[in-house]
């Protein structure tokens, strides 16, 4: 089996920070400026920072239409604080570009500015305690359809799983703990071994 290979969106944000803990993890972390860039990624990681400014530079590069075509061949997405507003199929007070994957309703910063910014324990499912960091954070108002909870912050999911989507309001890329990484790596993985198994069918379909 190849090199697992994550894709980080690195149109602006803290790309670079997910990048580091992808590699820590042992993976190859590809930076996703493009949407050719999207090609042999086993997963795409969509990080904190300005959610107005990526979803316009998303649109601008024609990022979301080839990301909808990649989630919907079963590629694992992960989206922290902005990202997780763009996954969002509804951003409360907001008609800034999104990817309306997610099956949930967020609103931007509603913990505050960055002067509120904190931290808080949680107890992540599968995970244990984990300390989130929380910069301009927002809040999952809603959750649709059957999306999972993994982690709550006064009654308020912080961290949710739907199939192969995965939001943090928080920001592990900014602790030294690897484990929501991981866990996500762990989804990765999933879909990877697929790929793998679905090209050698094609290799063998044509005579390779």
């Amino acid at each position: 089996m190849s090199k697992m290979k994550i894709g980080i969106l690195a149109l602006q944000g803290d790309f670079r920070e997910h990048a580091e803990a992808v590699k820590k993890l042992g993976a190859e972390a590809a930076l996703v400026k493009l949407p050719e860039d999207l090609d042999k990624v086993h997963g795409l990681i969509i990080p904190g920072g300005e959610s107005t400014t990526i979803g316009m530079l998303m649109e601008r590069h024609k990022l979301g239409k080839a990301i909808k075509k990649k989630h919907k061949e079963g590629m694992p997405i992960y989206g922290t604080c902005a990202g997780a507003i763009i996954l969002a199929k509804e951003i409360i007070e907001s008609r800034q570009p999104k990817l309306n994957l997610a099956e949930i309703s967020i609103k931007r910063n509603d913990y505050g500015r960055q002067i509120d910014s904190f931290e808080a324990e949680l107890d992540i499912k599968g995970i244990g305690k984990f300390k989130g960091v929380f910069i301009r954070a927002p809040v999952i108002k809603k959750i649709h359809n059957g999306a999972e909870i993994l982690a709550e912050y006064n009654k308020s999911p912080v961290m949710v799983k739907q199939d192969s989507i995965l939001i943090t309001t928080f920001h592990p890329e900014l602790t030294d703990d690897l484990r929501v990484h991981k866990y996500f790596m762990d989804m990765a993985k999933d879909y990877s071994k697929v790929r793998e198994a679905q090209i050698e069918l094609e290799k063998s379909h044509n005579g390779v």
